[in-house]
């Protein structure tokens, strides 16, 4: 008994596809969260341990909080530049979003400046020292961010930054955004558990 399979037209349906690069970005982001994951989780079971130095958090981060919120939107003009093939634009938010990213970096060493005059060292209690972890690794990955922000503005005076060329442009606005989202979430963690 043979039995008759007759062929559905159906349409064809696409994998999920991802650029190879825009995949290893969205890995590294995932391995950056769990990272601070770690480190917000071990602030709290030590904290909840006692013997916990209480300080004030220092003033200074208000203001690079600041910055890095401009900076988002800066990055967010010269990604819609792109977009529209406004490259006078695209050249002058980036160079923007750079010295904002270099400002919040000056002013996080003026926060440990302010941290030091406090009485609030890298060694000695765990208290003072989850501070200087949390703003130093954050620093660490905002110097990797600056960096692609300069790749892109060199990239952007040879005319590879366009409409039809916006794969790098949407990996460092992504990139800059999750910095910035970063930076908000450990400054809000850090007002409530310091």
């Amino acid at each position: 008994m043979t039995e008759d399979y007759k062929l559905v037209d159906a349409p064809l349906q696409q994998p999920l596809a991802m650029h190879p690069k825009k995949f290893a970005m969205w890995l590294f982001i995932v391995t950056v969260v769990m990272i601070f994951a770690a480190f917000t989780s071990a602030h709290i079971v030590r904290q909840a341990d006692g013997d916990w130095l209480i300080y004030d958090i220092p003033q200074m981060l208000w203001y690079t909080s600041a910055i890095i919120l401009v900076s988002s939107v800066t990055m967010q003009w010269a990604y819609l530049a792109a977009k529209k093939d406004k490259l006078e634009q695209v050249k002058l938010a980036l160079s923007l979003t750079m010295i904002l990213g270099i400002a919040f970096i000056y002013g996080q060493f003026q926060a440990w400046g302010q941290l030091v005059d406090a009485g609030v060292f890298f060694v000695g209690n765990p208290g003072g020292s989850f501070i200087y972890v949390f703003t130093g690794l954050h620093v660490l990955h905002l110097v990797s961010g600056i960096l692609y922000l300069l790749y892109m503005l060199i990239a952007s005076f040879k005319y590879k930054v366009h409409s039809k060329n916006m794969l790098n442009m949407d990996m460092s606005t992504t990139f800059w955004h999750f910095l910035g989202g970063l930076w908000i979430y450990l400054f809000i963690f850090l007002l409530l558990n310091h």
